[in-house]
């Protein structure tokens, strides 16, 4: 894409909108970027892009720009169908997102990665496994480095593995992947979408461009009606290419000891799964990427193994934020739970996940504003305990705990009846526990 004289539009000042706007610059374009947030908490922003030598036009004035463009780069947190972004659909060329702007101008080969849950463990992972291997490759998109960066840069790689939102996909057009991977699926965002259709649809926009060339690895139980070659995988159903049992993943010809690794659960195994097959499509053996697989340990907040005490493991999955985070966290625990669970009331069903609470927690220790409700539903059949803090939270599932038991915090919704977001909660969990083992 040659972007030299060309006017772009960027809308939204954020981390993805700096970047596709510092690298529209940097390929001769005339960019102006756009937000119509409050203009005088866009101040630092404003300044931010100044420095960089582009305009960053704020509030009212955003909403109604003089000029026509050639292109208008949207950024993930901007809704197509927002008054903000129709209006510059009209008055530009072509309206697309920062991925799509990005790719336009990279040729690095991408391994990109959706789902509702799993992504950033596995993005994390893939390009952990790809750099052990001596290949250049670096992590990026929804994780939090901007992919438009990633190509500013000109860093000399081999793969950039992107994890992608339904965000990033709903503006794509010619991005398309060697290698796409589909995690799993299951309702969320639904303040963003009418419909649960909806919010499939943009995640399969993945696919749009999917051809014999490239390499589709998706959950088992999702078919997703696609041609394309494809490498399935499951933990919790027979019949996958890649499945799982008494500890040891398997394909065909092959089996790897998950249960050496550092990450937990059967969840945890799926996301290996994925790894090991891109290992496979790369011709990269196991043995290779054995120990950097082995060591990887996951992102903070997503079923982070944070201490063993007395033998009772504690797991921080503060990131569960919703109801299938916190079902994909429980079912994969091969040992018995002690679970904390609870958090804001924003309307979520519990009680589609009693029998699952009921086969897999010896325990429950109930928090927040949804917390009471919780012990009621499930409180027949589960031993239930309400507490008011993350902290007594910790001390009661310890108490409740043998060994070889497991601590699980994995809320299973938001966190903002009692914190500023699922960080700081997961950070008291954390100082929590290691209260513990200095008491």
């Amino acid at each position: 894409m040659n972007l030299k004289g060309k006017k772009v539009a960027v809308l939204g000042a954020g981390g993805s909108g700096f970047a596709a706007a510092t690298l529209a610059l940097a390929h001769g374009a005339s960019v102006v970027a756009f937000d119509s947030g409050d203009s005088e908490k866009l101040a630092p922003a404003v300044e931010k892009f100044g420095k960089a030598g582009i305009e960053l036009v704020c509030g009212e004035a955003a909403l109604s720009p003089e000029a026509n463009f050639d292109i208008a780069v949207l950024s993930p947190g901007i809704a197509t169908s927002w008054p903000f972004a129709v209006t510059f659909a009209e008055k530009s060329g072509e309206l697309i997102g920062e991925i799509e702007f990005a790719w336009r101008l990279s040729d690095v080969p991408v391994i990109a990665i959706t789902g509702t849950n799993g992504k950033t463990t596995t993005t994390s992972l893939i390009a952990d496994m790809l750099s052990s291997a001596g290949l250049k490759a670096v992590a990026a998109g929804n994780i939090g480095r901007a992919y438009s960066d990633v190509v500013l840069s000109k860093e000399q790689l081999d793969w950039v593995v992107l994890e992608v939102s339904s965000f990033q996909l709903e503006t794509i057009d010619s991005f398309a992947p060697a290698i796409s991977i589909w995690m799993n699926f299951a309702p969320d965002h639904l303040d963003r979408y009418d419909s649960i259709e909806d919010y499939r649809e943009a995640k399969l926009n993945l696919f749009h461009n999917a051809s014999d060339e490239t390499l589709v690895i998706r959950k088992f139980e999702d078919d997703l009606g696609l041609t394309s070659p494809e490498v399935t995988f499951s933990a919790f159903s027979g019949g996958a290419d890649f499945g799982y049992a008494n500890g040891k993943i398997f394909s065909s010809k092959k089996d790897f000891d998950f249960s050496t690794c550092e990450l937990q659960g059967k969840h945890n195994a799926e996301n290996v799964m994925v790894a090991l097959a891109v290992a496979d499509r790369l011709s990269l053996p196991w043995e290779t990427v054995a120990p950097s697989i082995r060591e990887f340990r996951a992102p903070s907040h997503r079923c982070e193994k944070i201490a063993v005490i007395d033998q009772v493991t504690f797991l921080n999955d503060s990131k569960s934020t919703n109801l299938h985070s916190l079902e994909s966290a429980l079912a994969g625990q091969e040992s018995p739970v002690v679970l904390i669970v609870g958090g804001k009331d924003k309307g979520l069903d519990f009680l589609s996940l009693k029998n699952l609470a009921i086969n897999k927690a010896k325990a429950a220790v109930c928090i927040g504003e949804i917390g009471p409700q919780i012990a009621e539903i499930w409180g027949d059949d589960v031993a239930c305990t309400v507490c008011a803090s993350v902290e007594e939270a910790v001390r009661t599932a310890k108490n409740s705990a043998l060994a070889g038991d497991v601590v699980l915090f994995s809320p299973g919704t938001s966190s903002f009846d009692m914190f500023s977001g699922y960080e700081e909660r997961g950070e008291v969990f954390r100082e929590s526990v290691q209260a513990l083992s200095v008491a």
